[in-house]
Order: structure tokens, then C-alpha cells, then sequence
């Protein structure tokens, strides 16, 4: 016999209402779990990253103080602590949060595709002479002498299967040459303070 209470199509009309009044139970979850992990991926930043996120003082602290902390049950407190902290973040502060992030994600790319180009670099130089010459087109500075003796080396160890000694210090001159434009920049502006308290 049908149930009187139900509708024609088998449940009750006001069966669903509920769900669509607020956020549910499982949504809130949700919600909390990753404001909960946003907060330990800025943990697990390094510390001057943290430093210049836009986002309230409170917040920032309960990070920086976490990251102090070694002792285990300590630290997950204090990361639980760091998640309640999120939680008071508005909106447009999380995204503000979410972006910074993915912009650091985005510069680990851009450095693994400078480190991919560098491997592809290196190929080149032991699979082909010309290689070696637009190199030193490109950096006249180079030691002409340690480069040939470095890649008949790391020939030598591949026909061999020797240890790569003389294939990582290739990928090493490779890197620093890639580095070199950014550092000197960078040391520029350490020196001009260094140097006052020098002279001191």
C-alpha cells in the first residue's frame, strides 16, 4: 500500500530543504581542512617568504612562532592553533594567501625548467664540438682548456660507467654561469651594507 506522506515520486516534498539552507556539515569540513593545510604549507615556507605575505599581524605571528617550535606534540598544537588562526581570514585575505602561493609554486617551476635546460645543455656539449664553441661565443671567460678536459672526461666515464665527477662539474660551471647576472646583482646590495660596518 503507498505511503500516504510521500509524493509521487516516492519521497517527501520537504525531504531536501534542509541541505540548501546553509553550508552542511561536510561542506564546513571541508572549508576548515584546507584553510587548515593553506596554513601548514606557509609554515613550511621558508621564514622571509612568510615575512612578506599580505595578511593580518596575528596570523603571520602563530605561523613564524610554529615554525620555531621542534618539539612534536608542541608544534602540531601549534598548528592547530595556526588553522584556527586561518579560519578568521576573510575571503579576499585567503585568495590574497592562495595566490602568493601559487606564485611561489610557479617560480620551482621556472627554476626546474632552468635545470632541465642546463641537463640539455650539458648533452649537447659532450654529444656534439659545436656546442662547446657557441658556449664560449657566448662566455668568452670561460677556461677553454678546463672545459675540453672536463667533457673528454665525462665521455670517458660514461664509456666506463665510472662515477659522473667530471659530468657534475660541468652541470656546476653551467649553473654558475646561469647564476652569475642575478648574484652579482644580489651582492650588490649585501655589499652596500656590509661594507659600512667594515669600515667601522
Amino acid at each position: 500500500m503507498p505511503n500516504p506522506n510521500r509524493g509521487s515520486v516516492g519521497f517527501q516534498s520537504n525531504e531536501f530543504e534542509q541541505e540548501y539552507e546553509r553550508p552542511s556539515k561536510s561542506e564546513a569540513k571541508r572549508q576548515s581542512n584546507e584553510l587548515q593545510k593553506l596554513g601548514e604549507q606557509l609554515v613550511d615556507a621558508p621564514r622571509d617568504r612568510v615575512k612578506r605575505v599580505e595578511m593580518p599581524e596575528d596570523v603571520k605571528e602563530a605561523i613564524l612562532t610554529c615554525q620555531t617550535i621542534s618539539n612534536h606534540e608542541g608544534r602540531r598544537r601549534a598548528l592547530q592553533f595556526v588553522g584556527k588562526k586561518m579560519r578568521t581570514l576573510d575571503e579576499e585575505e585567503v585568495a590574497v594567501i592562495q595566490r602568493t602561493i601559487e606564485g611561489w609554486k610557479g617560480a620551482s617551476k621556472a627554476e626546474t625548467a632552468a635545470l632541465h635546460a642546463l641537463e640539455r645543455r650539458r648533452e649537447k656539449l659532450l654529444a656534439d664540438d659545436k656546442a662547446l664553441t657557441q658556449l664560449l661565443e657566448e662566455h668568452p671567460e670561460l677556461d677553454v682548456q678546463q672545459l675540453r678536459t672536463l667533457i673528454r672526461n665525462a665521455r670517458k666515464e660514461q664509456a666506463e660507467n665510472k662515477p659522473p665527477k667530471a659530468y657534475r662539474e660541468i652541470f656546476q660551471i653551467l649553473k654558475d654561469l646561469g647564476r652569475k647576472p642575478k648574484q652579482a646583482a644580489a651582492d650588490d646590495d649585501d655589499e652596500s651594507g656590509d661594507e659600512e660596518s667594515d669600515d667601522e
